[in-house]
């Protein structure tokens, strides 16, 4: 038996699909090449039409399955992971009624900010763990405060998974996850967040039905099984936002273990047991893949915007494509920790939410003419985003997240050995690297949903480590370093 996941960014669609017997991925393929078009009408929006999603994934699945050339008989069920936080409308007709306004999209910020405010704080942090922020409840209300015909118009709401469920089922449906991320998720109640809805004046049956993580959601339609070229009844059986399935595709289930990924943004996210929250919502909670009435299991998630993104900029201003990032680790193993002396505050990307939604763009501290070069800059870089991290490590403690071992994928900058043993002596935490991506993640919980694998650890027996980076027991090295840091980061949050 195979299993297909996609997963829906805001860049490409990628389609993956795995063996059941071993796990193993047999076929994957992204489309388009290009990122995916942003709109951005105004400063601070960001959209996209949801039919671009759909186009990209039929194309992403017919090239998975022309590489794989397994019989779709043999294809039992689908799993989604998606972008978070995105507003997906509808009407009656299940007619897309305006492009999503995806999860960087930031014109909501002050809406969530006033209901953060007259429903109270301490109220709002029992009852959400989060502020209203940003998220896709917000991003609601202005529409009806803005657009209030399209509002007028809307069936039902959905986030961005939701809708590919949709187009792939014909039924519209949506998970507790899928509420906790976009704030409409009451933790005390174990409910539907009412203090929001009633304070944004939305209408409750704009929601969707509430069905598992992992569950029957739903067969493949005649219409969609003949534009994929699936079998038709193929069973949807899993669906979860990016950054809890990336945890779930790391078999990250629980507390002790962190996920951690560092492309163009960087993220840390922490299971946790505990029911709490930081005063500050620097960091937000949801609920994880595996969270039950019986047994709570919350995603605290940290996200710097500046963290790929930096060393990409390093590489520009140093070469381009003629300086690999190879070349890049190498110059900066040959300086010491500390980068003589610079400090460099990665936060260049936009408001940082750890930062309270400051702006304080990036920062070089430092600079000597006579002592630094590239070699120095590329890893003082490095450090200034490890030391980030760690910075939101902190906080993430403090909502009783425990730190046992760190597990990301091998990409990005956890192909630097520098970046890498940085942050294992700074946390003190040993980091393991895997071969897995978010796709062949959606498709292992697709196989659960289905009922082919018992359990989890089943379903991640031959998930195995590429590389292990123990702590060199030289913490206190590192943390001289990061204090010099955090002092000069403390001048501009204050």
């Amino acid at each position: 038996m195979y299993f297909l996941g996609y997963d829906i960014g805001s860049s490409s669609v990628k389609a993956s699909l795995i063996e059941g017997d071993t796990g193993k991925c047999i076929a994957s393929e992204f489309y388009p090449s290009n990122e995916m078009e942003i709109i951005a009408l105004h400063k601070g929006w960001a959209e996209q039409n949801p039919e671009i999603w759909w186009k990209n994934l039929k194309l992403a699945t017919l090239k998975v399955l022309q590489k794989s050339r397994v019989s779709t008989n043999d294809v039992k069920a689908i799993g989604i992971a998606y972008q978070m936080h995105g507003l997906v409308l509808v009407d009656k007709d299940q007619k897309v009624l305006r492009p999503s306004i995806i999860w960087c999209d930031s014109r909501a910020v002050e809406t969530g900010n006033k209901a953060f405010e007259n429903i109270g704080k301490t109220k709002s942090l029992n009852h959400l763990l989060n502020s209203p922020g940003n998220f896709t409840a917000s991003k609601l209300k202005w529409v009806k405060e803005n657009e209030t015909e399209i509002y007028l118009k809307t069936n039902k709401f959905m986030l961005p998974g939701d809708y590919i469920a949709m187009k792939l089922t014909g039924e519209i449906k949506t998970t507790i996850l899928g509420l906790s991320e976009s704030i409409l998720w009451d933790y005390k109640n174990n409910s539907i967040a009412e203090i929001l809805l009633d304070f944004y004046n939305i209408d409750k049956d704009k929601i969707p039905e509430i069905i598992p993580v992992f569950a029957n959601q739903g067969q493949l339609s005649a219409q969609a099984a003949s534009e994929l070229g699936l079998k038709q009844g193929t069973m949807v059986s899993y669906r979860s936002g990016d950054q809890p399935n990336n945890a779930f595709s790391l078999n990250v289930l629980e507390p002790g273990e962190l996920a951690a990924t560092a492309g163009t943004s960087g993220v840390i996210y922490g299971v946790s047991d505990e029911i709490r929250y930081d005063p500050l919502s620097r960091v937000n909670t949801f609920t994880h893949v595996n969270h039950s009435d019986e047994q709570n299991r919350l995603g605290v998630l940290l996200c710097i915007n500046g963290t790929g993104i930096a060393n990409s900029w390093t590489r520009k201003m140093f070469g381009n494509k003629e300086l690999s990032y190879d070349s890049m680790n190498k110059l900066a193993g040959k300086i010491p920790v500390g980068s003589n002396g610079l400090s460099f505050l990665p936060f260049g990307n936009g408001a940082e939410r750890v930062l309270q939604n400051k702006e304080i763009n990036a920062q070089m501290h430092g600079l000597n003419f006579n002592i630094h070069d590239q070699s120095n800059i590329i890893r003082a870089v490095q450090e200034g985003v490890v030391f980030s991290f760690y910075y939101g490590m902190q906080i993430m403690k403090k909502t009783g997240v425990q730190m046992k071992r760190i597990k990301a994928g091998n990409t990005n900058m956890f192909l630097s050995s520098i970046f890498t043993q940085t942050l294992a002596n700074l946390s003190d935490t040993t980091i393991e690297l895997y071969n897995t991506d978010g796709a062949e993640g959606a498709a292992k919980g697709a196989a659960i949903g289905y009922g082919y694998y018992k359990d989890f650890s089943e379903a991640f027996q031959n998930l195995k480590i590429v590389k292990t980076i123990n702590p060199e027991n030289k913490k206190q090295e590192y943390i001289d370093v990061y204090e010099k840091w955090e002092s000069i980061l403390n001048n501009y949050i204050k």
